[in-house]
């Protein structure tokens, strides 16, 4: 039933949750775990053209930190993992994984108790409300 699981990733030490609950689901189905970070552009349209490269680069730096540190934790779990790398909005580039990798499960985290978060919208929620695919959403607040 599931095969390949998401997890989106923004790097932050309150993944583990997160980390913990794909970890559990792929070691008792035998899944692969996609680890996704995905570079948000729309943070730095209004900088100079030189800096958006400098600005780019550091974010992927942070990707790739992040990616190879959920991989690490997952691998030493017996999981397996692939990583990705994504530039765009956040929620439509883990939309666009989901097909493109025939994605079966999304595990991610979510700032659902923070209401001004939720006003102006989230990653999470626009994934939960557009995705083919079951989300389970874990509370990293």
């Amino acid at each position: 039933m599931y095969d390949d699981i998401l997890l989106p990733t923004d790097g932050s030490e309150s993944m583990d949750a997160v980390i913990d609950h794909a970890a559990d689901i792929a070691a008792r189905r035998d899944a692969t775990v996609h680890a996704l970070y995905v570079v948000d552009d729309r943070s730095f349209l209004t900088l100079q053209e030189g800096m958006k490269s400098d600005v780019v680069a550091g974010l992927r730096e942070e990707g790739e930190a992040a990616t190879t540190e959920v991989a690490s934790r997952l691998e030493r779990e017996g999981v397996t993992v692939r990583t990705a790398i994504r530039k765009g909005n956040p929620a439509d580039e883990v939309l666009d994984y989901i097909g493109e990798a025939g994605i079966d499960l999304v595990v991610m985290g979510t700032h659902g108790a923070e209401y001004e978060r939720n006003m102006l919208g989230s990653v999470s929620q626009k994934v939960v409300t557009m995705s083919d695919v079951p989300v389970l959403t874990v509370n990293i607040t």
